[in-house]
């Protein structure tokens, strides 16, 4: 029998007031529900608001290092339970059972780098022109936050999220993406055996329009860390900017690889195919614009290609699998959407562009990976984000002339070039405009002890991760004493 789940507020796991509950089915055979969740509303998530704010003034007189105990437990269960996480993820989201398992280390990761964050909580003392004045500051918090994250990595960006806000001593509301909602039930579940006390973390699912309107617009709600597109995480930042809230908005990316005439083509060849076709390119870092110089064009495209190819479609559980299925039927969809806009507009489709239905890939949502040739900048596939396993390569006179395009979309968030020219390597360095970037490595890499976020309609708000994991949560208050 298929479980119903509920919402979890002021320490309790209760019912929608709607009566209302949607599935979570398998991407890889739709017919297979892995649960019911509730279809909540405005009054559930007002609900969920009012527990978190009750909670605060108690959760947030704690010392921070306190507050950061359960973050010990945490990580043990992380540990613990790295299977069973990894195969919920396999089965919710579609990506390889290898990928989940990346998803949970690199979680668990995050959690070993944020234990200290706790006792770094710190200001700065400042002189005082007057020698009988001490001034000094402090870093508080600030009240309720919504969480808000998105389906493609929903255990590390819902606890990336999550778990700053309550060491920061703020309390939440955690409103995941639907068609993850049994990953990020079982993440409460987790903060809850952690320790986490009642009320310091809420979880409300449901439609995100209707959540989502109440989280934006709630004046206790302080502010709101979103993950997820571009056209979303802008219409938030206007509607909490609008009564002052804050922002902490990771958006999309169209993130270029340069690949110049010195090259290792083969080791160029390997992280694209990481970072572009892998997890269906369901990554926000993920590559898919390659400019390449004309010395190496087509031995890139022809290698590309044949990997391409090379590339096992199927069940994610099969250990022979490179891919699983996309997400849902509406990402399926912008797939298909986009190569034949990619087709229309006279790109050369090299390889996939379709829907796999062979078998057992009827049941779900299965694509294979793409590559398009003789795409120029002003094409479609060069300037929206597609989120699926679709490469469109584009033809460069040289380096230069590469920096100009890659620079000419709205998105700015990750990027890299492969080349072994130190000086031209350095100069991509400083002039790309994205908020993370690489050197001879795919642009999806990432650790947990750098801040990570991107430029333009990539990034709003300050970083995540890093050193940077607490700053969006905190206020700085400014003392100054004389005795």
């Amino acid at each position: 029998m298929t479980t119903t789940h509920k919402n979890y507020i002021n320490g309790e796991w209760v019912d929608s007031h709607t009566g209302q509950v949607f599935p979570s089915t398998n991407p890889a055979n739709t017919s297979e529900v892995l649960g019911y969740f509730q279809k909540s509303d405005g009054l559930d998530a007002r609900s969920a608001i009012e527990a978190a704010a009750q909670a605060f003034p108690d959760w947030a007189k704690k010392s921070a290092p306190v507050r950061g105990e359960f973050l010990f437990t945490l990580i043990r269960l992380l540990e613990e339970q790295k299977e069973e996480l990894a195969a919920i993820i396999t089965s919710e989201v579609g990506k390889t059972l290898r990928e989940a398992r990346g998803e949970v280390l690199k979680t668990i990761a995050s959690m070993k780098q944020l234990t200290g964050e706790a006792t770094r909580l710190t200001g700065q003392t400042v002189p005082s022109f007057d020698e009988r004045v001490l001034g000094y500051t402090v870093r508080e918090p600030i009240g309720v936050f919504a969480i808000i994250a998105p389906w493609n990595f929903p255990l590390g960006i819902g606890l990336w999220k999550i778990v700053p806000a309550i060491l920061a001593g703020n309390t939440v509301v955690f409103k995941p993406a639907s068609n993850t909602s049994l990953i990020s039930v079982k993440l409460t579940e987790l903060l809850i055996e952690s320790g986490v006390p009642k009320g310091v973390v809420n979880l409300v699912t449901g439609p995100g329009s209707v959540i989502g309107d109440e989280l934006s617009n709630h004046p206790l709600i302080k502010g709101i860390s979103f993950t997820g597109s571009s056209e979303v995480g802008l219409a938030l930042g206007k509607a909490v900017g609008a009564r002052g809230g804050k922002i902490q908005a990771e958006m999309g990316g169209k993130n270029p690889a340069i690949i110049l005439a010195d090259a290792d083509i083969d080791l160029a060849i390997d992280c694209i195919v990481t970072s572009g076709f892998f997890d269906n390119g369901q990554r926000c870092t993920g590559t898919s614009r390659v400019l390449v110089v004309p010395e190496v064009a087509e031995e890139v495209k022809r290698k590309l290609v044949e990997r391409a190819r090379s590339l096992k479609v199927g069940n994610g559980f099969d250990p022979e699998s490179h891919n699983g299925p996309v997400v849902d039927e509406h990402q399926l969809n912008l797939y298909l959407h986009y190569v034949q806009k990619g087709i229309e507009e006279g790109g050369v489709l090299e390889c996939g562009g379709q829907r796999l239905t062979d078998g057992d890939l009827a049941n779900g949502y299965f694509v294979a990976p793409t590559v398009f040739t003789g795409i120029t900048q002003e094409m479609t596939i060069a300037k929206e984000e597609i989120f699926a396993p679709v490469i469109a390569v584009i033809d460069v006179e040289s380096f230069d002339h590469a920096m100009e395009i890659a620079n000419q979309v709205e998105f700015g968030l990750s990027s890299t070039i492969f080349t072994n020219d130190l000086q031209k390597a350095f100069q991509f360095v400083k002039g790309i405009q994205s908020g993370v970037t690489h050197v001879n490595m795919p642009s999806t890499h990432f650790e947990s002890q750098f801040p990570f976020g991107g430029k333009k309609i990539s990034g709003l708000g300050p970083r995540e991760q890093g050193e940077s994991a607490l700053d969006f949560y905190v206020e700085t208050k400014t003392v100054y004493i004389r005795p």
